[in-house]
């Protein structure tokens, strides 16, 4: 599959290596702490998906603990899948969402992943995100961060699209066993205009001295600097390998134009 990129944290570790490399319009940002902190592994993840000619980003983030095990074992069984995921992607967008929601909860409840889940090692918070047209769709298991940037929700003091969940993961302790299990989803409409999308694990957050950890600070280094956004997201890892942050930090950044109508209360329509 063309525009597809897979990636876990074993195969290359980016440990002391800030790293951002561009694929079309998406940024990938990755770094796996600092070797003097005895940091010697990265149990990040992720998946990245995209259609220009489709109008649609299909991006999996993941942080695993213990082992990678985790991360490669979902990402695996997302891949196998990829073909009906594609299918579904073809679709109308009021459907995809449906279809895409169902297909995933069909793969994390179904008999042979969970019995693949219990011979692993450690577990992964895992946030899912379909953006497709002038909407975003997301699925969120754990503490991953999705954030959403645009000047008429800064306004009003929104950022964030999701909230970090404590003590949920797929993997060997695993939401999925549960009698109801644990997760978030949601759906959102995009601004009119230049929407910013920015996705990562905490370890940007959780930095020493939290240089990052409130988002309206992200959200005015893309907005007051002249750098490109590859820039800036290398900068933003050269810091926290600077202040030696501990844990792997990977970021997914892009932009999306949407040029179509959007509601607006019904006092300013005219």
């Amino acid at each position: 599959m063309n525009n597809c990129i897979s990636w876990v944290g074993s195969a290359q570790t980016f440990i002391d290596e800030p790293s951002v490399v561009q694929y079309k319009h998406i940024n990938l940002g990755r770094l796996g702490g600092n070797s003097n902190t005895v940091k010697n592994k990265n149990e990040d993840g992720c998946l990245i998906w995209w259609s220009l000619e489709q109008n649609w980003e299909f991006i999996m983030l993941l942080d695993a603990h213990s082992s990678d095990d985790s991360a490669k074992l979902i990402t695996h069984y997302i891949m196998e899948a990829r073909f009906d995921f594609l299918r579904i992607l073809e679709l109308p967008v009021q459907q995809s969402f449906q279809l895409i929601k169902e297909k995933l909860l069909h793969i994390f409840n179904s008999n042979t992943f969970l019995t693949d889940c219990k011979n692993i090692k450690g577990e992964s918070s895992c946030l899912i995100v379909l953006r497709k047209e002038k909407y975003i769709w997301w699925f969120s298991v754990g503490d991953c961060l999705l954030y959403y940037f645009h000047p008429d929700l800064i306004r009003l003091g929104q950022f964030q699209l999701n909230q970090r969940q404590f003590f949920e993961w797929i993997g060997q302790m695993n939401t999925f066993n549960q009698e109801v299990p644990c997760y978030s989803t949601g759906v959102r409409e995009l601004r009119k205009g230049e929407n910013h999308i920015f996705l990562c694990t905490d370890g940007l957050i959780e930095c020493p001295h939290a240089p990052f950890a409130h988002p309206e600070r992200i959200f005015n280094l893309f907005s007051e600097s002249a750098q490109q956004d590859t820039e800036i997201i290398l900068s933003m890892l050269e810091t926290l390998q600077s202040k030696e942050v501990k844990d792997s930090t990977t970021i997914i950044s892009w932009k999306v134009l949407n040029s179509k109508n959007v509601s607006m209360p019904s006092d300013e329509l005219n």
